[in-house]
């Protein structure tokens, strides 16, 4: 993983940044565990740039892309629902959100989050190469080599380890896990590049999740018809500059309907109490 200077040096890494690539030591540094109200579930969130609040800026930690308009802090505003942890932080693997697991889950813990998957992928390296050059030799090597981590059970391995080992730490908790949107209005030219790719994502994190216990949540549903490229898009993508680090991340609206609206209307927070 580089640091975030190294990243704003080099504006290729800053374009990988556009889903994290940031030092798993700032993962826990969005909100410290806290003592929940009595009576509300206890709620941590973990996970990568999509659970933290990338693209929804201002950040309240900006090594992490931590924002108060993500859905984790959407999340903590319902009424029997206290967020105690969010883990999130741009960058994570799901090796990441392991490591982060002793300083955020406990066995008290109700409902778990997490959104992750994507790095595992190699979803920082194919925006890195497919951004600037979709119809690149580099942009296919890039997306045939994520491919071969999904066909090959690289990512299904990594994802079903994630769950079981969140599962052992906090036993009795309902454990959600989301998939991703699918990033660009089927209009759009780079549609047919990167769609497929999360598509496909999707369906092994939904494999992985159900095959360990835990609850899937699909987000792209929601997210339809607000794709970059649409006439009111949930996706930031600044063509004049490739290295806005809220470049293929929801903003605000995207959070708020796409991810949150998803978690309440397919139950992940109903009858916690």
């Amino acid at each position: 993983m580089h640091n975030q200077d190294a990243r704003r040096r080099n504006p290729v890494r800053a374009v990988a940044a556009a889903l994290g690539a940031l030092m798993f030591g700032m993962a826990l540094a969005a909100v410290p565990a806290q003592a929940a109200p009595p009576g509300a579930a206890q709620y941590v969130a973990l996970g990568d740039s999509y659970a933290a609040g990338q693209g929804a800026a201002p950040y309240t930690d900006p090594a992490c892309f931590v924002s108060k308009k993500g859905y984790p802090v959407i999340s903590d505003k319902l009424r029997d629902v206290e967020l105690t942890a969010n883990a999130a932080c741009s960058g994570n693997s799901t090796g990441q959100v392991i490591a982060s697991l002793p300083f955020a889950v406990g066995p008290a813990t109700d409902v778990i989050t997490v959104t992750a998957g994507g790095i595992d992928l190699g979803t920082n390296t194919v925006l890195a190469t497919c951004a600037p050059a979709p119809q690149s030799f580099d942009c296919a090597s890039a997306i045939n080599a994520a491919y071969t981590r999904l066909g090959d059970g690289t990512v299904f391995t990594a994802v079903a380890t994630m769950v079981a080992t969140i599962r052992a730490h906090a036993p009795t908790a309902r454990l959600v896990v989301t998939g991703y949107p699918l990033l660009f209005e089927a209009t759009h030219p780079f549609a047919p590049v990167a769609n497929p790719a999360v598509q496909a994502l999707n369906l092994v994190i939904a494999s992985a999740a159900t095959s360990q216990g835990a609850h899937y949540v699909d987000v792209a549903g929601a997210f339809a018809g607000h794709g970059i490229g649409s006439a009111d898009p949930w996706i930031n993508f600044n063509p004049a500059n490739l290295a806005d680090p809220a470049n293929f991340h929801p903003n605000g609206d995207g959070y708020r309907h796409g991810y949150y609206g998803s978690l309440v209307t397919q139950g992940a927070f109903t009858g916690l109490n």
